[in-house]
């Protein structure tokens, strides 16, 4: 039988997602870990997270927690900088940092093969770094240049400003960091906040082929790691009114805007239907803002609206390097397009290209074996597990148009948006 390669596959939607269940263990120390065997590779990944001071509810020096976390593998009791990168280069060994407003955290990708002599030399980072007074001048150098550069991109200081007006400027979230906050940084600072905050209502995420005596040998080398257990503090936001804010540079040719407002949490059951309505507005490149801004009007060379994901409530922002000249006139097709998707009815064409766009998406999110683990940490920390991307699918499926047009009038509202202008 001859394939005609002219005709595209039949879009098929499946009828279910099966997960597999991360197991669970506690290490000796409290510590849960978690999970997923990879039998079909031959590498392991070990996140190990702890809660931000932000998610405690702790006031710190900006870019404390930054500092301390990138010095890790600048030398350690036993080993300087330099064997350390060759320890790692040497054993095809990757250790990252993990950062964001509410979780920190280091993470270890390495071979099934050297796990074992790896995983020992990793646990010094956690313990025995000495945060020496050379090489944290030279980081305080480099962090004070990449804070001077980008804040002459517009870009960033556009969402600079944006979470400063979204969170409040007292709010860690919403706080800016600068050049000052980097010279106010001292090795005192970085150990004091290494030995008694860093490893905060730590866990441990794993995926790799890993059998019964090599989890063991992690619960060894990690169960008598000092950790602490405090009780989190998660901040709640409402929306309010704002003044624009607007901070003009004349010699700059384009402006970036920046326009958006808190949402909901995943957990509350309207979260899938705003999730929708934000794909058909500028989720995905076929968007309404997509085709209204940037292909009808030639005003920008991408624009897109996405939601940004915290523990207790999400939130949403519109984004856009626009022509200078046009910015006025991009704002309002913004708020142009969020009416119409509110109001006017959704075509069928354009109903059955989001809803398979949206299954495959949902679906390539989960195409290699470690992405599993970190889908299933990213709701987890949310308090939710892998049942919520079932629930996921299953809405894409039977969502009513209408449904989730209400829903995007309920949560986007002109009077309540922050907007922000740099350029």
């Amino acid at each position: 039988m001859t394939v005609d390669r002219s005709v595209a596959p039949v879009f098929q939607i499946p009828d279910h997602i099966d997960f597999p269940k991360p197991q669970q263990r506690t290490l000796k120390n409290g510590v849960h870990l978690y999970f997923i065997p990879t039998p079909e590779i031959g590498a392991v990944k070990l996140e190990l997270m702890a809660d931000s001071p932000a998610l405690l509810g702790k006031e710190e020096k900006k870019l404390l927690a930054y500092f301390t976390l990138h010095m890790l593998t600048e030398g350690t009791k036993s080993k300087s900088s330099a064997v350390l990168d060759d320890f790692f280069d040497t054993y095809a060994t990757e250790v990252e940092v993990t950062s964001t407003f509410e979780h920190q955290g280091l993470s270890l990708l390495t071979t099934k093969k050297h796990f074992h002599t790896v995983l020992p030399v990793f646990r010094e980072l956690l313990t025995e770094a000495v945060f020496p007074e050379k090489e944290l001048a030279k980081r305080k150098s480099q962090k004070a240049l990449s804070l001077s550069i980008m804040q002459e991109k517009t870009g960033n200081r556009a969402s600079q400003l944006f979470r400063q007006q979204l969170f409040g400027e007292n709010h860690t979230y919403g706080q800016i960091a600068d050049e000052q906050d980097v010279a106010a940084i001292e090795r005192e600072d970085l150990i004091g906040f290494y030995e008694q905050q860093l490893w905060t209502n730590v866990e441990v995420f794993l995926s790799g082929d890993l059998n019964k005596e090599e989890l063991d040998f992690i619960d060894h080398v990690l169960g008598d790691l000092p950790v602490k257990a405090v009780q989190q503090k998660p901040s709640h936001f409402i929306n309010a009114p704002h003044p624009r804010i607007i901070e003009d540079r004349n010699n700059a040719l384009q402006s970036s805007i920046r326009i958006g407002c808190h949402l909901l949490p995943k957990s509350h059951p309207e979260y899938f239907g705003f999730w929708v309505f934000n794909v058909f507005l500028g989720g995905y490149f076929g968007s309404r803002l997509i085709k209204n801004i940037r292909e009808d009007k030639g005003h920008t060379y991408g624009i897109y609206s996405s939601i940004g994901s915290l523990k207790t409530t999400d939130y949403w922002v519109v984004m856009a390097d626009v022509i200078k000249e046009n910015r006025e006139e991009v704002i309002e097709e913004i708020y142009k397009e969020i009416n119409k998707l509110q109001q006017e009815a959704i075509s069928h064409d354009e109903l059955e290209t989001v809803r398979n766009y949206l299954v495959g998406n949902l679906l390539s999110n989960f195409s290699s074996s470690f992405e599993l683990i970190s889908r299933f940490k990213s709701v987890h920390q949310a308090g939710l597990d892998l049942g919520f991307y079932k629930k996921q699918l299953e809405y894409i499926k039977h969502f009513d148009p209408k449904q989730i047009q209400e829903i995007g009038g309920k949560y986007l509202l002109k009077d309540q948006m922050v907007e922000v202008i740099v350029g």
